[in-house]
Formats: C-alpha cells, sequence, structure tokens
C-alpha cells in the first residue's frame, strides 16, 4: 500500500525547455517565498532543481523537435507521462502548473482536471499562430491561463478561457555573466542555434559559416555560441568556435546570429541587434506554411507590430544572406543598428511590468486556498 500523502500543499511544475526551466525555477523560488510548507515536483531543468524542485525528469528526456524525432520519442515519453499521472496520485497534488510546451503540457493538465486537480498554465501555447483548437482544450482543462504577450488574452477570452496578462518574465531583473571590457573595437559576434540538439544541427552549420565570413573581413571579430548546459559539448565540435553558456553570451555579445524563440525577446531586452534565421525538414516546413497564420515567426515584430528584426527562413536561410544582414549591425554608429535599438525600446513598454513570477506564485497560491 502507498504511503499516504503529506498533508503540506504538492504543486508540479512541468517545463519542457531551457526558458522554460529559468522561468519555472522564479515561479518556483516565489511559491516558496509566500508558501513555505510547499512541496515542489516537476521536470525541467538544473535551475529548477536548484530552486528546489523534486525532478521527475529533466530536460534531456523532452528536448525534441519535429515529426521524426517526436516518433522515435513516443515509447519514452508515453513512459514519462504516465510515471507523472501516478505522482500526481501519490503525492496528493493540489496544483499542476504547465509552462508552456503544449504537447506534452496540455495531455497533463487533461489529467490533472480528470483527478480532480487545479490547473494554471502559465506562459499559454501560441494558438494566435497556429492550432487555435488548443485554445477550447485550454477553456476546458484550465482554472485560469497566465500569458506574457500582451496580445494574447484577448484572443483567448473569445474562446472562454479565464486569462490574465501577467507580463513577460524576462523583464525581472537578471545579472548576465560579463567578462572584462574589451579591448578598442573589440566585437563579439553571438550564435544561438537553439536549446534543442535538432535545431543545433539545422541552424549552427549556417550560423557558424556566416561568423566565419564576417570574421575574415574584420580584425579582431570574435564568435561565441550558446550551449545550454543539457546539450552536449560535441554537439558544436563542428563549429571551429569555443561554447559559453547563453548567460555568458548575452554578456558578451555585439550583435547575434539567432533562431527564432524566447531567445529574441532576451537579445532585444540586453540591447544586442540581431538577425533571425529558421531552417527545418522540408516536409515539417511544407506543413507549417499552412498552418501558420502570423506574418513575422519573430516575437519582437510581433509584439511591435513592426518589422524590427530581419529573418531568413528556410532556403532564404543562407551563410551570404546572414552575413550581409549582420555587418551593418556591428557598427555601434551604422542607422541599422540605431534604429533596431529604438525599435527594442518600443518592445520594453509593451511587454508590462517587472513582477512576473511573484504574479504567477500568487494566483497558484489562490488556487491551492
Amino acid at each position: 500500500m502507498s504511503p499516504a500523502p503529506s498533508p503540506e500543499p504538492a504543486i508540479f511544475i512541468s517545463a519542457g525547455e531551457a526558458s522554460g526551466d529559468r522561468h519555472g525555477a522564479a515561479v518556483a523560488r516565489a511559491i516558496r517565498a509566500g508558501l513555505p510548507g510547499a512541496r515542489l515536483f516537476g521536470i525541467g531543468g538544473r535551475q529548477m532543481e536548484a530552486a528546489g524542485v523534486a525532478r521527475l525528469a529533466g530536460l534531456e528526456a523532452l528536448s525534441v523537435m519535429g515529426g521524426a524525432e517526436v516518433l522515435r520519442r513516443l515509447p519514452s515519453l508515453f513512459g514519462l507521462e504516465r510515471r507523472i499521472r501516478r505522482l500526481f496520485a501519490a503525492e496528493g497534488i493540489g496544483l499542476f502548473l504547465p509552462i508552456d510546451y503544449p504537447g506534452l503540457n496540455l495531455r497533463l493538465a487533461r489529467a490533472a482536471r480528470r483527478q480532480g486537480r487545479r490547473v494554471l498554465y502559465f506562459i499559454a501555447p501560441q494558438v494566435w499562430a497556429w492550432r487555435r483548437g488548443r485554445a477550447r482544450r485550454l477553456a476546458r482543462d484550465c482554472d485560469r491561463v497566465l500569458t506574457v504577450l500582451p496580445f494574447e488574452a484577448d484572443l483567448l477570452e473569445e474562446y472562454g478561457v479565464d486569462v490574465e496578462f501577467v507580463g513577460h518574465p524576462l523583464l525581472d531583473a537578471r545579472e548576465f555573466a560579463r567578462r572584462p571590457p574589451p579591448a578598442a573595437g573589440e566585437r563579439v559576434i553571438g550564435l544561438f542555434p537553439g536549446s534543442r540538439a535538432q535545431e543545433v544541427r539545422f541552424m549552427l552549420p549556417v550560423f557558424a559559416d556566416a561568423a566565419r565570413r564576417l570574421a575574415r573581413l574584420h580584425a579582431g571579430l570574435e564568435v561565441r555560441v550558446a550551449r545550454p548546459p543539457h546539450l552536449p559539448e560535441t554537439l558544436y565540435e563542428g563549429s571551429g568556435f569555443r561554447t559559453a553558456s547563453p548567460e555568458e553570451v548575452l554578456g558578451q555579445a555585439t550583435a547575434a546570429l539567432t533562431k527564432s524563440g524566447t531567445i529574441t525577446l532576451e537579445l532585444a531586452l540586453a540591447g544586442i541587434p540581431m538577425v533571425v534565421g529558421y531552417r527545418t525538414t522540408r516536409l515539417e516546413w511544407a506543413v507549417g506554411r499552412r498552418l501558420v497564420r502570423v506574418p513575422s515567426i519573430v516575437l519582437v515584430n510581433l509584439v511591435t507590430g513592426a518589422r524590427i528584426v530581419p529573418e531568413l527562413l528556410q532556403d532564404r536561410l543562407t551563410p551570404g544572406r546572414m552575413a550581409s544582414a549582420l555587418e551593418p549591425l556591428l557598427e555601434e554608429a551604422s542607422p541599422e543598428r540605431r534604429a533596431m535599438l529604438r525599435g527594442f525600446t518600443a518592445l520594453r513598454d509593451r511587454l508590462g511590468e517587472p513582477g512576473c513570477a511573484a504574479r504567477v506564485a500568487a494566483r497558484a497560491i489562490e488556487l491551492l486556498a
């Protein structure tokens, strides 16, 4: 017979990517500050673990991208899902707190709701871009949905979702590890090819080739590659450049070549001009073009409603185009760099106020009560 669950409140936090791990850790710390006796379980990365979350699995178990890779990993993913459902009952989980990562988290939200548990979804799935049917699932299976982009709440309300815009977690104070001040004229290109192994395989060769072209043209130009801690160093060996943590590269970069996603907001808030590139398999690209409903895949452009950041997608993603688009952004006084930085100021004004993690924790504690 299994032991009876502890009377102390239990919360399960589910994050499937590096950005979710960081945000989940901030929320976990805020929950402990407001509810010291809470027992925290979850799936995520090292930052959540350091914040006191007892992990059932790490990010390496969840780092999948694209249909073919998902199919190969289905048995292990379904096995993990069954373990989580059993833990819901064994530990008496009172609140399920999923963070983005809808493929798994929407199924777990349904399971939690059927078991009579509260569900607080943080960082809603991007139904504004594609698969709007997920909005109905959010309305059915979630007590409340917390959005981090200002335009999401109105759309979700149309589907009957109890929704609240809580501001973006990136606005919370964050210190980047910085090297000593660079020598006069020294510049650094940061490469951000992604947090999933398949993303890195698709994007890094193109990003690295573009950076090499620029390094040949500009003396003293350095290149750093951002490597999330859950991805192995061997994945980056072919680039020929040193790797560092994403935080370190953000603290050093003059300009960046990056994939799409939350990283574009991080770079913008750090004042780092960028060029965005993205590539996937031809089949997945063809399917995505039919499903995606937005004019840009760059969050900076979507939030501001302007084409601030250049984006090179699929066949247009070539080293030559990336190098040409990035080169003027390396010059402090160039019109292109100054215009982009003005756009970043407009972005910050639209992302709400700092204190997102505290607001999420407060809503979690309210639901538990």
